[in-house]
């Protein structure tokens, strides 16, 4: 209403010299109009095409946004990293999800994405539950073990509720940044330790050692100044390996001989430690990592609790490293043959040629880049010290 009155035009001649006759004029006027338009509203409700006797009403369907359009109901679509010769997924978060959702035994399908897709949040992993999107690991099982009446932590006491998230809190909040470090200061040893495939993993065909290199320099840049950022990146290498040590020994104490930390069935916090200390003990042996060592000499019993959750919720877990299958667990279908498309084609050497150029011309770049960007700080700071 306030944008249709601003929109209306005062007549400039109206003044207060109006008489009375006038107004009346005016009014009549108004009134007939109004009658009018009553009359015309009126007539056309009278003419309007009166719905079918029984016919149901029409009903608009939501819009789907997802981006599994042909989702099934109650299915859960993950959305995850892709799979290495050595673990199911390199996101301690992503194998969170799944091995909690295979714990909870519910259906489940990953969508192979190739890295391409991230949530709304920005993040993975994510699911997509008929036609709504969840992302964030802790909000995804929270709202699935409310939907499908799931909680692991059901016969927990409040005591033993509060260490749980006190755990979890120091696990996903500081350890998991400890690997991340390790990850980020040695990208190479990270590349090797998981025999990651990233030709594989994205879906191209660019040559793994462009793709490794691109890897590296990315990667290892940005994730510094991420752990900088956090806090853990500022200190030295041997206080963050102490740091992380002492989180270690600490789980290594609750679950002391236990088969699991609150008994005999597993819970959310033995899903997430799960998570994460499997990104350490489940690494090739060619490279170092220390606290790998620290874990398999100083506390063997976590080693026992990764073995025991890798058995029970992975019983595929060969097939699925050795073969790289994002669905291991779901029956396969019968193989369908297709006759090729008309003008399809596939990429030339050429191309592949050109892709190449075009990356090492882009890393040049960087580098140069880089390197301005480094020249252009020393300078400020030999100015400033004068």
């Amino acid at each position: 209403m306030a944008t249709e009155v601003a929109n209306q035009q005062v007549t400039p001649n109206a003044t207060e010299e109006n008489t009375a006759e006038t107004k009346a004029e005016e009014t009549a006027v108004v009134k007939d109009e109004q009658k009018s338009d009553e009359a015309t509203k009126n007539n056309a409700e009278n003419h309007s095409e009166a719905p079918a006797a029984g016919a149901p009403a029409k009903v608009v369907a939501p819009k789907i946004t997802v981006h599994k359009a042909d989702f099934e109901k109650d299915i859960i679509y993950l959305y995850q990293f892709s799979r290495t010769p050595f673990l199911p997924s390199l996101s301690p978060y992503c194998l969170k999800v799944e091995t909690w959702l295979r714990l909870a035994g519910l259906k489940y399908e990953n969508v192979d994405h190739k890295l391409k897709l991230r949530s709304k949040k920005g993040q993975l992993p994510f699911i997509e539950l008929n036609g709504e999107e969840i992302a964030d690991s802790a909000i995804i099982i929270k709202e699935l073990s409310a939907k499908f009446e799931k909680d692991l932590d059901a016969s927990l006491s409040q005591e033993q509720r509060n260490i749980s998230h006190a755990m979890i809190s120091m696990i996903e909040n500081h350890l998991v940044w400890i690997l991340f470090w390790w990850r980020t200061k040695y990208p190479d040893q990270f590349l090797k330790g998981y025999k990651v495939d990233l030709q594989h993993a994205l879906g191209v065909r660019i040559p793994n050692r462009f793709l490794n290199f691109l890897f590296r320099f990315t990667f290892g840049r940005k994730g510094i100044k991420k752990v900088k950022a956090q806090g853990i990146g500022v200190h030295k290498p041997e206080e963050i390996e102490e740091f992380g040590k002492r989180d270690i020994k600490v789980l290594s104490d609750i679950l002391a001989d236990k088969p699991f930390f609150f008994g005999d069935e597993p819970t959310t916090l033995d899903v997430v430690s799960f998570a994460v200390l499997s990104q350490l003990h489940f690494i090739s042996k060619d490279v170092s990592l220390p606290l790998r060592d620290f874990m398999t000499e100083s506390c063997p019993n976590m080693i026992g609790h990764v073995s025991r959750i890798k058995e029970r919720c992975f019983p595929d877990w060969e097939e699925i490293c050795s073969k790289l299958d994002l669905n291991a667990h779901l029956p396969k279908p019968e193989p369908e043959v297709k006759e090729g498309k008309e003008g399809e084609t596939e990429k030339t050497a050429e191309q592949e040629n050109n892709e190449s150029d075009k990356i090492e011309k882009e890393l040049e770049k960087d580098k140069t880049d880089e390197k301005e960007k480094e020249k252009t700080e020393e300078n400020k700071e030999k100015e400033e010290a004068k």
